[in-house]
């Protein structure tokens, strides 16, 4: 049951509900960071992931009559306290969801043995989009891999790269590295130099010496996987040094609207690539207003709301409700748990018609995972800064996943070898 037509899930789930009047609740736990130094980023992301969740509380009575209990635990982006919260949410979670790359990281052998599903929306370790090797973790929609081979599609539509210059900056974190093996695979096929350019954890506010080597590489180019306060404080050197905005493109945690508010109109031209978009006339938003908003319970404001990542939050908490509702439909039980979870996450078919059943139009694009397909490969938008907010300026871009999926497959290797034993799955077909 990979699909579900709306008539068909609202009746299964309608007959879960008759029988759920003992159920308790769903425990769906965030490791998140409103504290800390990526705070700004964090914030509206939970904003919008709890205020959905709160909306089919209050609209729906949760998930299959059972509701959702979406509590957070904080880590402030530390890794350290970021195990601490997996380590204290484990026992009756259904889902754990680290945020940073560095927790899904420590956390992602963990669980192959406490058998519980890692939802990394976007995120994580790229490598886990084989779920033969990687079975218990998702970066569904789409992952870094796809992020950097569509940026550099984009870069290519404009013109040849052959003998162009581009300047990677990047948080010297494993977010900040993932998408370099596939930076260096385009940029041995297209033709094109790749600068790297690290920033410390401590100099994300103070880039003076890394935009001072930015001026003396003169890259055609920089591409940037920031996060936090690293993306202001390079939007505002850019600006500074006068490099020219519309050559200046980001990952999708780097088109943050406060961060460009900052600059306002020098900062038009600005790029993201993003595989979420805000549409305030979309129906789930009305929902939440009228549900969550309007009575009092959300902790965001009429700015954040419109912006790109309160939207993205929502979209993330409609991904891991949509697997819920696939599984409970599956196993024919409103409370599931954590392996059924990873069931209803592999077998997603988010196609146009059931997003827009969801209320969602035009907030993400479709995609489908299965047992070896753990991200989807979603495809994405670039999105363009016109002084006041961000815009569409591509049609949907989708990533030329075969290009690395032999990198994937190697690198996933590499990994379940240097942690053996590792279990994989072997009734997976990894052609699927």
């Amino acid at each position: 049951m990979k699909h579900f037509t709306k008539l068909a899930l609202a009746g299964a789930l309608a007959a879960l509900t008759a029988g759920a009047s003992m159920a308790q609740e769903l425990y769906a736990p965030n490791l998140a960071y409103r504290t800390g130094p990526f705070a700004a980023t964090g914030i509206p992301l939970m904003n919008g992931q709890a205020d959905y969740m709160t909306m089919l509380n209050k609209r729906d009575g949760g998930i299959g009559g059972v509701m959702i209990n979406a509590e957070e635990c904080e880590t402030g982006y530390s890794t350290e306290k970021g195990v601490e919260c997996y380590e204290k949410t484990k026992g009756k979670a259904i889902v754990t969801q680290p945020w940073s790359t560095g927790i899904t990281l420590q956390v992602l052998p963990k669980t192959n043995v406490d058998m519980i599903p890692i939802l990394a929306p976007g995120y994580g370790f790229s490598p886990m989009m084989d779920g033969k090797t990687f079975q218990w973790s998702f970066n569904t929609p789409a992952g870094y891999w796809d992020a950097a081979d569509m940026i550099i599609q984009y870069l290519e539509s404009q013109g040849s790269l052959d003998g162009k210059k581009i300047a990677f900056l990047h948080l010297d974190h494993p977010f900040g590295k993932e998408p370099i093996p596939v930076l260096e695979q385009l940029a041995a096929e297209k033709g094109f130099s790749m600068v790297p350019i690290p920033v410390g954890l401590k100099e994300m506010q103070n880039q003076s010496a890394q935009w001072l080597q930015i001026r003396r590489e003169r890259p055609d180019y920089v591409v940037m996987w920031g996060w936090g306060a690293m993306n202001a404080g390079a939007i505002t050197e850019a600006v500074k040094t006068k490099f020219p905005m519309e050559n200046f493109l980001g990952v999708w945690w780097s088109g943050h609207d406060a961060d460009l508010a900052l600059v306002g109109a020098d900062g038009k031209g600005y790029k993201s690539i993003s595989w979420s978009f805000p549409n305030p006339d979309a129906p789930v938003m009305q929902d939440i207003r009228t549900h969550v908003i309007d009575a009092g319970l959300s902790k965001t404001d009429a700015t954040e709301s419109s912006g790109v990542f309160y939207s993205r939050g929502i979209v993330i908490s409609a991904i891991l409700s949509e697997a819920v509702r696939v599984a409970q439909a599956q196993y024919g039980t409103a409370e599931i748990n954590a392996e059924q979870l990873r069931w209803g996450l592999e077998n997603l078919d988010m196609t146009a018609e059931r997003i827009d059943e969801l209320g969602l139009t035009g907030m993400l694009p479709p995609f489908k995972t299965s047992c070896a397909n753990h991200t989807g490969h979603s495809g994405g938008w670039m999105l363009e800064w016109d002084g006041e907010k961000f815009v569409k300026v591509s049609d949907l871009l989708t990533a030329n996943v075969d290009s690395y999926r032999a990198l994937a497959a190697e690198k996933a290797k590499e990994y379940a070898d240097a942690n053996a034993p590792w279990p994989v799955n072997e009734a997976c077909d990894a052609t699927n």
